[in-house]
């Protein structure tokens, strides 16, 4: 599916960094190393390259990750990327300044697993960025995120996987979103900026 979506010439989420991520990533660590998960076609991680992180996208789509790469390229930075399953790959322990998770809809077991890894592998002061769609998304007009309700987050469930963070910001809101084709609308998201502490 993803091969597919990332197949066409324009970006399937636009090639503007999310608005979130814009607003926050300057709570990250200054210079400092920063992991994309399921990054796609490198939006996210251009951005915070051309801020001066060193950044790493990893995700499971080739396809992404070469669009991801030419990205950079065109707009004069680089960026390490890793194709892999997020159930498979390891973050590493004390590695990262900063992790981001856009979009990063996975199956719940997965998620646990994965925000569990993201604890351990944040460096003392790192910084997670999340943002993802809720429930409540499913009764609204915009476009974004996946339609089984599994796959969604909340706050509450997010405030126990991620144990060990202390939380900057930890809402649920309503936001217009207009990210390429995909993520298009009023949607109803949950967002998260949790910092590691020394």
């Amino acid at each position: 599916m993803w091969d597919k979506r990332y197949s066409n010439e324009e970006f399937a989420y636009g090639t503007e960094a999310n608005d979130f991520l814009k607003s926050e990533f300057a709570q990250i660590p200054k210079g400092g190393k920063v992991l994309c998960l399921a990054e796609g076609e490198g939006r996210n991680a251009v951005f915070l390259a051309k801020q001066g992180y060193q950044v790493t996208a990893v995700d499971q789509s080739p396809v992404g990750l070469v669009k991801a790469k030419n990205f950079a390229s065109q707009n004069g930075v680089e960026i390490s990327t890793i194709v892999a399953d997020l159930n498979d790959y390891d973050l590493g322990e004390n590695t990262w300044d900063g992790i981001v998770s856009i979009a990063a809809h996975v199956p719940p077991f997965l998620r646990k697993k994965l925000h569990t890894q993201v604890v351990k592998s944040l460096k003392a002061d790192g910084i997670f960025i999340l943002e993802a769609y809720t429930e409540r998304h499913l009764e609204m007009d915009g476009v974004g995120g996946p339609p089984n309700k599994e796959l969604l987050m909340s706050l509450k469930e997010l405030t126990i996987e991620l144990n060990g963070l202390e939380f900057v910001i930890g809402q649920e809101v309503d936001r217009h979103i207009s990210e390429g084709k995909f993520h298009q609308g009023e949607s109803s998201v949950v967002q998260i900026v949790a910092r590691k502490n020394s």
